[in-house]
């Protein structure tokens, strides 16, 4: 399978003298130790791979603060001649040796030449909780995100589908068979979701029944997991939260509708545990009144999704007779599985260097509430997306947000075909509301 992120490797390792050590964040099982084992053998250079989880007598190896030294005691461990010009290191798990993350710095300074790569399944808990020195500006960071539907298609040899969409203008008419080729893909992404071990095991078996395991394999892992966390949780309450996260997309999240007798902050911490591990991400609700969006959150009201489109099918019991037999994604769920999609694939267009964000806009009056689904930045302005899970829905919501933002650019994401709107409606006032309206599908 091909992912985005090898071009970005690329870059990163063709950068020079400006190259430091990469830390690739993202939660567990969406393939970064395969990708770095992949961006080895594209740019033709040795790997060296220590894994300190397996191994952990290998940090060992690094107790001296001198490059040199250490490229000597890796010489003689993996009986191999080191050459920084065509060698790649990759530190794995690192997590289990936090020391080394702190000494990467000695190697920014005294060896950029070599090129360094890692990574750690909890990695997350280590940067948010350390004892060590971070080396601040010695480092750089890339998130790896499940596979996108783009990384899908490639996966599944749609290369002419990814094409044309790459090339897609909104002057041209979309063929009926080419959108149903795409929505029909777009259903089986929901449900295989972007998983690396999914996604292979359905490109080369095309195995249902198989995938479905590997989706119930992937959340009893993550379940496993959880003895791991730092905090004092009990490990019913992340039980709890991660059950209750495919359950409550699209809803703004409440600690007491998960266990209404328990307290709320022991639901509050389990849940950002789950977050810390990239289980489940938070839905920021922002004034969106300008750029940029984090500047006015109002940490009271939040959404939460889940890690994997695939993974949330699986936890609310969908199947493929399900998806293939419902023309409108709007009748599973209620739309949470719409809503769980958009918010995921939003968050592989950030640059690999920005970890995600994801906002909507609320609105909390007695008898004129409302809310939009997404808020995203596009450059310096404020973009609404509406998500209709069908090829219709009203749109009350997205009228008042244009009207109290004075807005000229909406999106709606839907199972219709593209389309471009000038939408002129009654606003609350006497006045009129007017703003262009993007309609585009899921698949774009």
């Amino acid at each position: 399978m091909e992912r985005a992120r090898l071009k970005h490797l690329q870059d990163w390792l063709n950068s020079g003298v400006s190259r430091k050590p990469l830390i690739i964040r993202g939660a567990r099982q969406v393939g970064k130790t395969w990708l770095v084992r992949q961006f080895a053998k594209v740019c033709g250079r040795q790997l060296i791979e220590l894994n300190f989880e397996k191994q952990p007598t290998l940090a060992s190896l690094f107790a001296q603060k001198d490059p040199q030294r250490v490229l000597i005691n890796l010489g003689v461990a993996f009986n191999q001649t080191i050459n920084p010009e065509n060698t790649l290191l990759f530190l794995d798990e690192i997590q289990a040796a936090p020391e080394i993350l702190g000494a990467l710095r000695w190697f920014a300074e005294d060896m950029p030449a070599l090129p360094i790569l890692a990574a750690g399944s909890l990695l997350e808990f280590l940067l948010a909780d350390h004892s060590f020195s971070m080396p601040v500006g010695r480092i750089s960071y890339m998130h790896l995100e499940p596979l996108s539907f783009e990384e899908f298609l490639w996966a599944n040899d749609k290369k002419s589908l990814f094409n044309y969409l790459e090339t897609y203008h909104f002057d041209h008419d979309i063929p009926l068979e080419i959108h149903e080729q795409l929505a029909t893909l777009m259903k089986e992404y929901i449900l295989i979701g972007g998983l690396p071990a999914a996604v292979l095991n359905w490109t080369t078996e095309r195995s249902l029944l198989n995938v479905g395991q590997i989706h119930h394999d992937l959340l009893a892992t993550y379940r496993d997991d959880f003895s791991k966390y730092k905090g004092r949780v009990a490990l019913e309450r992340l039980q709890e939260v991660m059950s209750a996260v495919p359950q409550f997309i699209g809803q703004k999240f409440k600690y007491s509708r998960v266990n209404s007798e328990s307290n709320s902050s022991s639901i509050k911490q389990a849940l950002a545990l789950l977050k810390r591990a990239k289980l489940c991400h938070q839905i920021e609700a922002s004034a969106a009144n300008g750029v940029p969006l984090g500047a006015e959150v109002y940490e009271k009201y939040f959404k939460v999704i889940f890690l994997d489109v695939g993974l949330t099918s699986a936890a609310l019991g969908l199947t493929h007779h399900q998806i293939h037999s419902i023309k409108e994604l709007n009748l599973i769920n209620q739309g949470n599985v719409a809503e769980q999609l958009v918010g995921q694939l939003l968050r592989t267009i950030s640059p690999y260097y920005i970890e995600p964000h994801l906002y909507y806009w609320q609105r909390e009056e007695k008898g004129s509430s409302a809310e939009i689904d997404y808020i995203i930045q596009h450059e310096n302005r404020v973009i609404p997306i509406e998500v209709k899970a069908g090829s219709t829905g009203a749109l009350k919501s997205l009228h008042l947000f244009m009207e109290l933002k004075k807005l000229p650019l909406s999106v709606r994401i839907n199972s219709n075909y593209p389309s471009i709107t000038k939408v002129k409606v009654k606003g609350s006032s006497t006045e009129q509301v007017e703003y262009t309206l993007l309609s585009i599908p899921f698949y774009l």
